[in-house]
């Protein structure tokens, strides 16, 4: 029997921004805005190029980068090496360098350009570690559960990727609500950071999961070292 355990999480709501770059962006945008991180931004960096991201608006994110001051950009344009090229309800699509990055709002992630096989991802304030990943070259959003055997994704996402998880074979899984059913399925790719790993483990569950789990049938495949609020997880077959 397959076990996985899922985790209650939130987003944080209703916490007074502390940074002072948090403070300018509203200031700067005004009623414009649509969102603003909480007390702990988003920050990407790669290749010595770090990235916050502190606000959000119709077409355009508030960027801080490196030491400067937030700055208003908008889709596609070019900022010291930054393009923006999307935006979406919660996150922003950055390129730098040729490499796109998903920035979520309230989450740090890091990605060391020295160490192409390394991670380094940071702790949300409920202290959840979270990971930004392409599976089977569509983004997807992971909770990072050890506690989980296998990487696990809700039947609606799975659906969103066109995973054809029905044709996979039906197994028994026990989760913290029970004994459930649930479709094991081979992954053919999931990309994080610079890190990619291929034919990985994974289950569809009929019932009971409400965001993907980022499973020991992937971190397994890793090395990972936890300090604070900090986790690195490096490659290593």
């Amino acid at each position: 029997m397959i076990s996985l355990r899922f985790r209650c999480w939130k987003h944080c709501k209703g916490l007074a921004p502390a940074a002072s770059c948090l403070a300018a962006a509203a200031k700067l945008l005004a009623p414009a805005v649509v969102a603003l991180a909480c007390q702990i931004p988003l920050a990407l960096a790669d290749g010595g190029t770090q990235v916050t991201l502190v606000g959000m608006f119709p077409n355009k994110a508030v960027l801080v980068i490196g030491n400067g001051g937030p700055r208003a950009v908008a889709v596609g344009q070019a900022l010291e090496g930054v393009t923006l090229m999307s935006v979406d309800d919660d996150s922003a699509v950055v390129e730098i360098d040729g490499k796109r990055r998903t920035l979520k709002m309230g989450q740090h992630y890091a990605a060391t350009s020295s160490e192409d096989d390394k991670i380094v991802l940071s702790a949300d304030h409920g202290g959840h570690f979270y990971a930004d990943a392409r599976v089977n070259g569509k983004l997807l959003r992971l909770l990072v559960d050890t506690g989980a055997t296998l990487v696990a994704i809700p039947a609606r996402d799975a659906e969103r990727m066109g995973l054809h998880y029905e044709d996979g074979a039906r197994i028994t899984i026990s989760t913290a609500n029970g004994v459930s059913s649930a479709y094991k399925v081979k992954l053919d790719t999931i990309s994080i950071g610079g890190i990619t790993m291929t034919d990985v483990d994974a289950v569809v569950p009929d019932t009971g999961l409400s965001m993907p789990l980022l499973g020991m049938s992937f971190l397994s495949r890793t090395n990972m070292q936890r300090e604070g609020d900090m986790m690195t997880l490096t490659k290593r077959f």
